[in-house]
């Protein structure tokens, strides 16, 4: 059976938000994003035709286009409007997996003829448009891949069919850097030895790219040749994520806790940043010695940075921990998340910070995630 997989985007959507409260808006050169030593979230077309883009630094932005209007967004509005559009798709389609914050993939397989799914998944973008305000695009070929190219070609507001006889005539022309998973250093060394569009990829011997790249050469070059049997993942939101430590001898250690709880802060939020979550409330728990038991709660903006995470968790310690009692248990979770891609993160980063956490990350994914960390976080008795 010939599958029939949907790649849907909401066009713009922090830009497309913003537009839905204040009409003002519409047809100006729009930036969402931090202050000054921010970066861009996202923006419109109108400021990338002067060649802005996300998560470029703010500062840079308005250099290439002075007339833009900056505004620093609202993430609860985001969530909700994202919210609203997952329950319309869920209502409708029997397997969607949520990407982002504003992207889905759905299965549509064997429901229907696939001009019949085609005619479905535009009834439903219809439909979403005219309940929330919001535009989409979308693209609908055999995989994922293939889905989420074509949605990319056909933006803004565009509908795109791509049949399983028409996939290669279609990835041919293209960049490589239109797959998915081709970066900038990626594309600048298959760049140096001629390899610019997927064609080209698409011929090159698979054990040549493997040398190049390592062993995501292969999969490289299924994703050139429109090969992707990756499914489409369910969607279920996930409520929250938590950690606690029972000591084995009571403890007051003030540093100790304050220590053990940065280190819950930092283990936490990579957890959240590998599965692509945002938190919006971070409650401590701590229990005496007695059993007593006591939790301080306390909003944040959508967030998966350790060092907002962690001043707030050791905030809540000091206003939870009130006795001069011994600790038997302290434990930190994180609830009201979101499910989005990092570029959620670009309102509250500086352009330092992410570079930061880039490289923080990349050494966890490397060597473990106790790899590398915040001072505050380690214990140098030991």
């Amino acid at each position: 059976m010939e599958r029939a997989i949907v790649h849907m985007d909401l066009d713009t959507f922090f830009v497309s938000c913003e537009r839905l409260n204040n009409s003002s808006l519409h047809g100006i050169p729009l930036i969402i994003g931090g202050g000054d030593r921010g970066v861009v979230a996202s923006c419109s077309y109108e400021a990338r035709k002067f060649g802005v883009r996300s998560a470029m630094p703010i500062r840079m932005a308005l250099r290439l286009c002075p007339d833009a209007r900056v505004i620093r967004g609202d993430h609860e509005m985001y969530s909700n409007l994202s919210h609203l559009v997952t329950e319309i798709i869920q209502s409708k389609v029997p397997v969607m997996e949520k990407a982002s914050i504003d992207e889905f993939y759905l299965d549509l397989s064997g429901m229907d003829k696939f001009f019949g799914c085609y005619q479905w998944t535009k009834e439903i973008a219809e439909t979403i448009t005219k309940e929330t305000g919001l535009p989409i695009s979308f693209a609908l070929s055999t995989n994922k891949t293939v889905s989420k190219i074509g949605t990319g070609e056909a933006k803004p507001v565009g509908r795109m069919e791509i049949r399983e006889l028409e996939v290669q005539p279609f990835l041919n022309p293209l960049s490589i850097k239109k797959i998915p998973m081709v970066g900038d250093k990626t594309f600048q060394l298959l760049s140096r030895i001629g390899i610019r569009t997927i064609h080209t990829l698409s011929e090159m011997p698979v054990l040549v790219l493997q040398q190049m790249i390592g062993t995501n050469g292969k999969e490289l070059w299924k994703k050139a040749n429109g090969i992707d049997e990756n499914p489409v993942v369910p969607y279920s939101e996930r409520k929250s994520i938590s950690t606690e430590r029972t000591f084995t001898t009571d403890t007051m250690d003030i540093i100790e806790l304050k220590r053990l709880i940065s280190a819950m802060a930092e283990q936490l939020a990579y957890q959240l940043r590998q599965e692509k979550w945002l938190t919006s409330t971070v409650v401590i728990k701590i229990r005496y010695a007695n059993f007593d038991t006591e939790t301080k709660q306390c909003k944040v903006s959508y967030t998966s940075a350790d060092h907002t995470l962690s001043r707030v968790a050791l905030d809540l310690f000091n206003k939870a921990y009130t006795r001069r009692m011994r600790l038997r248990l302290i434990g930190l979770r994180f609830t009201g998340l979101v499910h989005g891609n990092h570029q959620m993160n670009l309102f509250e980063d500086t352009e330092e910070q992410m570079s930061l956490y880039q490289t923080m990350d990349a050494i966890k994914n490397r060597f473990g995630s106790d790899a590398i960390g915040r001072a505050s976080g380690f214990d140098f008795g030991k």
